[in-house]
């Protein structure tokens, strides 16, 4: 008869494998590449994918959407809900306000744009066709 796996302190958890399960990036291979293209640093230095997670470290995550830091608070290499995944990290204070700044940041990039700057209106739009078939 076989011995079942135990799952205790023996166990090691892969970084990418964490990620994913923190539910940070969709898939493993996302994770991965993402570690390898150096988007995530753990305690401020390059890792490679199979890097043993331990409580207390410090990650730092940069993708195209968000940048964060975080405090690892629990392990797990299953993938569950997202209530459950958030009680694995803990980001920093620091993490947090930069985030928030940089929410304010783009909503107001948006909402600045003069009328008439930018695409021709329908009406410029017939303007313009009228005066280059003419010539």
């Amino acid at each position: 008869m076989m011995a079942m796996k135990q799952w205790g302190a023996e166990h090691k958890y892969r970084l990418d494998k964490w990620l994913w399960a923190a539910r940070f990036f969709k898939t493993r291979s996302l994770a991965a590449d993402a570690i390898d293209s150096g988007k995530v640093r753990v305690d401020g230095e390059r890792t490679k994918t199979a890097k043993e997670v331990k409580v207390g470290m410090l990650i730092h995550i940069r993708t195209r959407d968000f940048e964060i830091e975080l405090n690892v608070a629990g392990l797990s290499d299953i993938r569950r809900g997202a209530p459950e995944a958030v009680t694995l990290y803990m980001e920093t204070e620091a993490s947090r306000l930069k985030r928030e700044q940089a929410k304010l940041t783009r909503e107001s990039d948006f909402a600045t744009r003069d009328r008439g700057t930018g695409r021709p209106t329908k009406r410029e739009l017939r303007d313009i066709k009228k005066f280059t078939q003419n010539w």
